[in-house]
């Protein structure tokens, strides 16, 4: 590479982070790297749904950027504006001071942001998965709204509290309210009042599609749905929200369900910086060639959630919005930023799909390791052996808090760290917490 270029990538999500791993081995100091990012680690967001049930403590899911990237220069800061043509970017850091760094080369990897549509009340009654913020909310929710019902005299109240409403059946809504139903059953046995009336929390899981998990293999689907409907969860297919209010949701079918808990797990939507770019875009990705550049700036290189990459495998499509393609087109994206500069040649991102895992909490898991399905006990050894093997750091101290679990009862107490106006629904950054001075 030349006498210290500077690589500058923006997100530290699945793909920016594997990109800066990636060109920290491939530059060895000949260039700078700097990793522009709003918090000091890399958030492995398959386990959250288990921070939220109280499977995992928080930090075992984040991975610090500084321990783990040597030779990357970390600068805190949530980037909002890109100068192309002055081949510049500028951010805001924690404290709310205004930066700017100079490129000679940009990797944009900012992820994706919770995914919204126009229904009445969703904005303010529900809450979003997306961050570790979210994540510590629901696990503080759940607990009180569980010991809330508890004390509550009126039966109407009591159940409206023991009522959990996940919209959105893809990977992150049923794993949440697999895990979820786990994590509520173990709580209300600790509570002596609720044991002793006999209640259950109650969790509905609603869709619009026909199925759960309607992206991946029917034998996955049916799997994850058998799991479900046995530990008692309600799962409405082909319906949707119509409206939100702070006592509950109506379904389009007409029904209100009294709830003090909306789960937000519909999908997601590229980072705003996306479209702020003025550049084109395909569904809100940023447009890239097969080489993860992007038409006319060769400077400018874009992968994960962010981009709207071809997919070599299927002519015609473009990427899905999966952590197994966003480290891939990272790692891609790092090589072909080298190549640039001498080292190593460009190669085009193209990824057969080695199959997909879906943890659902205790025992149970479906997975179909080249595209061999699997369910059961076996299924969770071949889930959670993926997840060890794909996170970058933390791996003893994860497999311990699942060897604790297993024989110790679930820990459910409030933290009381973040409260509800601090993890809004439509917010652009789901992995910072807002405090008073941010809303003002």
């Amino acid at each position: 590479m030349s006498s210290r270029a500077r690589i500058v990538i923006v997100g530290a999500g699945f793909a920016g982070y594997h990109a800066a791993r990636e060109l920290s081995r491939t530059a060895r100091g000949a260039a700078e790297i700097v990793l522009v990012n709003p918090n000091d680690y890399f958030l492995y967001l398959p386990l959250l749904p288990e921070v939220a049930a109280g499977v995992l403590e928080p930090r075992r899911v984040s991975v610090s950027l500084t321990g783990t990237l040597p030779g990357v220069r970390l600068v805190l800061g949530h980037v909002d504006t890109v100068d192309l043509d002055g081949r510049r970017v500028e951010y805001a850091d924690p404290e709310g001071r205004r930066g700017a760094l100079d490129y000679d080369r940009l990797v944009l990897s900012v992820g994706s942001v919770n995914k919204l549509l126009p229904i009445p009340g969703v904005a303010e009654h529900a809450h979003g998965f997306r961050g570790m913020p979210e994540a510590l909310y629901l696990r503080d929710h759940v607990t009180r709204q569980t010991e809330l019902a508890s004390a509550a005299t009126d039966p109407d109240e009591r159940a409206a509290r023991l009522t959990f409403v996940v919209v959105g059946a893809g990977y992150t809504g049923t794993e949440v309210a697999a895990h979820g139903v786990l994590f509520t059953d173990a709580l209300v046995r600790r509570d002596s009042a609720l044991r002793a009336m006999g209640v259950r929390a109650r969790w509905l899981l609603v869709d619009v599609a026909p199925r759960l998990l309607p992206g991946l293999d029917e034998r996955l689907s049916r799997t994850a749905d058998k799991v479900l409907r046995a530990r008692g969860v309600e799962i409405l297919t082909e319906t949707s929200v119509k409206e939100a209010t702070s006592e509950g949701v109506r379904l389009d079918s007409g029904e209100f369900v009294a709830t003090r808990s909306l789960i937000w797990c519909v999908g997601v939507r590229p980072d705003p910086l996306v479209e702020a770019m003025g550049l084109p875009t395909e569904h809100g990705r940023l447009c890239v060639d097969e080489y993860l550049n992007v038409p006319g700036r060769p400077e400018v290189f874009a992968c994960g959630d962010a981009a709207a990459v071809p997919d070599l495998t299927r002519p015609g499509e473009i990427t899905p919005m999966t952590a197994q393609h966003a480290q891939r087109q990272g790692r891609t994206a790092a090589r072909n930023v080298a190549a640039g500069y001498g080292r190593g040649t460009r190669r085009p991102y193209k990824h057969h799909d080695l199959g997909f895992t879906v943890d659902l909490g205790g025992v149970q898991a479906a997975a179909d390791p080249l595209h061999i399905p699997l369910s059961g006990p076996l299924a969770n050894a071949v889930t959670r052996g993926y997840h060890l093997a794909a996170m970058p750091g933390n791996r003893i101290r994860v497999a311990a808090d699942w060897l604790l679990d297993a024989v110790l009862p679930r820990q459910g107490v409030q933290l009381g760290l973040v409260r509800s106006g601090s993890v809004p629904l439509d917010t652009e950054m789901p992995e910072i917490a807002r405090t008073p001075y941010d809303r003002n």
